[in-house]
């Protein structure tokens, strides 16, 4: 680790160093804000930043040699093949790995001009891996906080490089200096970004970010299982990461819905599955596709149009409300897989949107007709009981004696009498279902529906697991609904004879549910935010500037038809408001107008007379600098302009202690000049006493 520079304020060197050390950090936290990196990259990048900072605040000492930089690349070179092929597995997170080494090593001994270029460098590569890495908002914020360090430390390092050249120019103000650089670099990186927010919006984005099929795929959720294992606890829905983004056009309110994505058919006793074959493909012409027969169309009840934002994820399932009957969606063709679900064949690791007309009153996509023998046999397929479950099902269902209520039975008992939780128990079961049912009595909602789907099994009912979200949350700050990934769900779906498959849900609510608290508010209005930077940062292309056109344009129109009649109105409300403000505030506001021109009139003077004032006890206190000699040598001026002798502006202040007219006038004046110019000029603190004291001296001499 570098000291400071040596020649240079140390103020000015200490800003530099900081400065540089934001423009890091700033890069840093965007690739950590796009959740690629691994925990101990995190953290041991974390602290050599965290350390660098300690050192340029003098709280920690620490010296790294170069043969001790040296002794650490050769071993992280020995280390990278070993991370490459047994660790990471793969070529972007070893080289990432290996970059944040290097980052690690060159900001802990920066120490040169050359060091401090390198550690530029390296910020820059650091933002522009989080640009591909990172579709979330909070990249926006590091962009904008990496501006400000970024002009910070181009205008500190220039004053650094000027303080280092040869000659001396005499400076005030230096003690300042970094408070002042600080707000122009705050100033010019608002304005920057002003302007750049404008001109993206007038011109649209015509590239997509490069190199992002090498990103992998961030996260899995149960949501998008093609299988459940019963015991994992990976399944286990606990991540609060968005998911998908619902705006309904369709007036009306729309909770509790559940968007089935999956069904699962195969059950070998501890997993849920689908074996390979019976998928279909749709080719999206023409748009938008029907996905329903005629006679299906013609069901009463509920329907609904809404726009689904998928965001980027490890899948390629499209999930639906209800039974879809019109899909309209940028892709060639899609899939429709044998229980009833629909796949995207381009995946959605770049997020997809897709519109859909549903019909809600049915939960999943099926007609009424016969279920064909083999599908019947598939879905009855059933490993042997455990004794105690079937003796559980025939008492649970004694009193049934249609497929139907049987089914309503199994689900209303397992509401009434089991509790649901996110725990894990230690330990796997030979028989999941048994222990659920029998010994435990409490799990999450994969239990839940495979014990319900098994029991409708043994009871001749087919019936299948259906994966998917359960309802989501409203947001009425942007209108959508939000789905997270907490909101991954599994259910009970069975077949009933004129009905077709028929939806049940035998999960009871979680006792530990999140109130509707502050955080949860606040959570709202950032998830608000971020669905503004997806639709138009993120997804603003040509048709987007198309659309925002057009709302302009139509506001325009709207504007001029009625321009008139809204302004008279306007005006004849404004006047109202201003009696009745006049009759309450009247007063109030004369007193206030009065004291602000009184302000106006005296404040800079005053403002200039307490500067003085406070400036003059850090001189009595010892607190000396160059420019305090200006300060004092005016205080001089004023007191020779109450005695009607005013300084020519030609004139040098050695000049004009001549022109004084009076001997002891003009002695004292002389005087008072050598002082203020062995402070001005010649460094020496040791005048700022005499120079006061000759001021006194000249205030009470007549």
């Amino acid at each position: 680790m570098g000291s400071l520079p040596a020649n240079g304020p140390r103020s000015q060197a200490r800003f530099f160093e900081f400065s540089l050390l934001g423009l890091v950090a700033s890069g840093y936290l965007a690739v950590v804000g796009s959740g690629f990196l691994d925990l101990p990259t995190v953290v041991l990048a974390g602290a050599a930043l965290l350390l660098r900072a300690l050192l340029i605040a003098g709280l920690v000492r620490l010296h790294i040699s170069g043969r001790a930089v040296t002794a650490a690349t050769v071993a992280y070179i020995g280390f990278y093949p070993i991370d490459y092929f047994f660790l990471t597995r793969e070529f972007l997170g070893a080289t990432v790995h290996l970059v944040f080494f290097v980052a690690a090593m060159k900001v802990l001994t920066a120490a040169s001009r050359r060091d401090y270029f390198w550690v530029k460098v390296i910020a820059l590569l650091e933002l522009l891996a989080a640009s591909v890495l990172s579709p979330n908002l909070n990249f926006f914020l590091f962009l904008a906080a990496f501006l400000i360090f970024g002009v910070a430390t181009l205008s500190s390092s220039e004053v650094q490089r000027s303080a280092e050249t040869a000659g001396r120019v005499a400076r005030s103000g230096q003690r300042a200096l970094p408070w002042r650089l600080a707000g122009v670099s705050l100033v010019i990186s608002i304005g920057a970004l002003a302007l750049t927010a404008g001109m993206f919006f007038v011109l649209p984005r015509t590239a997509r970010a490069a190199f992002r099929h090498l990103v992998p795929d961030r996260y899995r959720v149960p949501g998008f299982s093609n299988q459940i294992v019963l015991g994992e606890a990976a399944q286990l829905p606990s991540a609060r990461t968005p998911i998908m983004h619902v705006r309904f056009f369709t007036p009306g309110r729309y909770d509790g819905l559940k968007w089935r994505g999956e069904a699962l058919r195969e059950f070998d006793g501890r997993r849920w599955y689908n074996p390979p074959g019976g998928d279909s493909m749709l080719r999206m012409s023409p748009s938008p596709l029907q996905l329903v027969s005629d006679d299906q169309r013609r069901m009463r009840g509920r329907r609904a149009s809404y726009e689904v934002h998928l965001r980027a994820t490890g899948s390629d399932v499209l999930f639906f409300a209800g039974v879809p009957e019109f899909l309209e969606v940028q892709l060639p063709m899609v899939i429709r897989t044998a229980s009833g679900g629909y796949r995207s064949v381009e995946g959605t690791s770049e997020g997809l949107r897709y519109g859909v007309y549903s019909y809600l009153d049915a939960g999943v996509p099926s007609d009424p007709s016969p279920l064909p023998i083999e599908e019947r046999q598939v879905h009855i397929k059933l490993p042997q009981p455990d004794a105690r479950v079937i003796v559980l099902i025939r008492r649970i269902t004694a009193g049934a004696h249609t497929d139907s209520s049987r089914a309503q039975a199994i689900e209303d008992y397992l509401h009434a009498n089991y509790t649901y939780t996110t725990e894990i128990e230690d330990g796997s079961p030979a028989d999941p279902i048994a222990h659920f049912l029998i010994e435990s009595r409490r799990g999450h909602c994969e239990y839940f529906a495979s014990s319900m789907a098994v029991m409708l099994r043994y009871l001749g009912i087919p019936a299948r697991v259906a994966t998917g979200f359960q309802s989501g949350v409203y947001n009425p700050v942007s209108g959508w609904y939000l789905i997270r990934a907490s909101d991954a769900h599994s259910w009970v779906e069975a077949w009933l004879g004129g009905r077709g498959w028929t939806t049940f849900d035998p999960t009871p609510p979680d006792p530990s549910a999140r109130a509707n608290s502050l955080w949860t508010r606040t959570l709202l209005y950032l998830d608000a935010a971020e669905t503004f930077w997806q639709d138009w940062v993120l997804s603003y292309d040509l048709d987007r500037q198309l659309v925002l056109a057009t709302r302009m344009e139509e506001s325009g129109r709207l504007a001029g038809s009625s321009w008139s009649a809204r302004t008279a109105a306007r005006l004849r409300g404004w006047s109202e408001a201003a009696v009745l403000l006049g009759r309450r505030f009247g007063l109030f506001v004369l007193a206030a107008a009065a004291l602000a021109i009184l302000l106006y009139r005296a404040g800079p003077g005053l403002w200039r007379r307490l500067r003085t004032e406070w400036r003059i006890r850090n001189l009595d206190r010892g607190t000396v600098q160059a420019s305090d000699a200006t300060l004092l040598y005016q205080r001089m001026l004023r007191v020779l302009d109450r005695r009607g002798i005013e300084k020519p502006a030609s004139a040098t202040p050695t000049e004009f202690a001549v022109m004084v007219q009076g001997k002891e006038l003009s002695e004292l004046v002389a005087h008072i000049t050598d002082a203020y110019h062995d402070l001005r000029f010649g460094g020496r603190p040791e005048a700022a006493p005499r120079l006061i004291a000759l001021l006194d001296q000249l205030e009470h001499t007549r």
